[in-house]
């Protein structure tokens, strides 16, 4: 009698929760929320914005990725409705040649699968780690914690380098529009792609970053891309948002890359 009185009891309180599972949904609070903009922008001691801190590509100041009660506003750096963001227009040609990519291809050309460098403007499009900017008057560096990467960028009026070096990040000059730090980079290598979608770049890409920061919490990156070999029109992103944090920057190394063994090897037997 009490084994069956236990199991209607279990019943009942199952058939209550599924009935009030809905309505508590509804009253949930997010535990997660977007960040606030905090106080004044922080300033260098020549009164341009101060762009130093540990950033997040999301607007929570923390970290989202796995975890539950955050609040989608808070996962995405832009809303898509109020900044829209453009598909990039290929040209002919650059259009058919990321088609064909095979998936193997595809799945190489990723830095998460072959441990290259992301470079520009990948390490802030398609970038899910924090970064660390140090910024001064006459130098604005970026630590990235993906792969340990880093950028130093001279913002005292040096002009680029005369006979430049491919680089992964590019070799880049920068000026102030404002409060607006623009920073324009030229002669990319070759091996990075612009999105893990098969975006590749030729060697007349251009890369104009434009950094601002509106408050203390917010820090603004808006991208443009322009490659007259690959696109038919330069390419503009939206106004993306990172929050700062004070989560520390971490050791992150790609070793021990098994995948990327296998895809070779795969993608040789498929071309014998």
């Amino acid at each position: 009698m009490k084994f069956r009185f236990r199991n209607i009891l279990v019943c009942f309180v199952a058939i209550l929760t599924v009935n009030i599972g809905p309505v508590i949904a509804q009253d949930e609070e997010f535990l997660i929320t977007v960040m606030p903009p905090g106080g004044p922008t922080p300033s260098l001691p020549n009164g341009k914005p101060d762009f130093t801190g540990m950033w997040l590509p999301n607007s929570a100041g923390q970290g989202v990725s796995g975890r539950f009660g955050v609040d989608p506003e808070a996962r995405r750096q832009y809303d898509p409705e109020v900044t829209p963001e453009a598909r990039p227009q290929f040209l002919p040609e650059a259009a058919e040649r990321i088609v064909n990519m095979s998936e193997i291809e595809l799945e190489l050309s990723k830095s998460s699968v072959n441990c290259m460098p992301r470079g520009v403007p990948a390490i802030w499009l398609q970038n899910p780690y924090g970064t660390m900017l140090a910024h001064k008057e006459d130098v604005f560096v970026q630590l990235y914690e993906v792969l340990n990467n880093f950028r130093v960028i001279y913002t005292d009026g040096r002009p680029a380098p005369e006979y430049p070096e491919p680089l992964f990040h590019g070799n880049s000059t920068a000026h102030w529009e404002g409060d607006t730090l623009v920073v324009v980079t030229n002669t990319f290598d070759s091996r990075t792609f612009i999105l893990p979608n098969g975006w590749y770049h030729s060697d007349e890409l251009q890369v104009t970053e434009r950094y601002s920061r509106p408050s203390e919490n917010y820090l603004i990156v808006e991208i443009i891309v322009d490659d007259p070999q690959v696109l038919a029109t330069p390419w503009e992103s939206a106004p993306r948002r990172w929050t700062v944090t004070q989560t520390p920057i971490n050791e992150f190394y790609c070793t021990n890359n098994q995948e990327l063994e296998e895809l070779e090897k795969l993608r040789e037997q498929l071309e014998d």
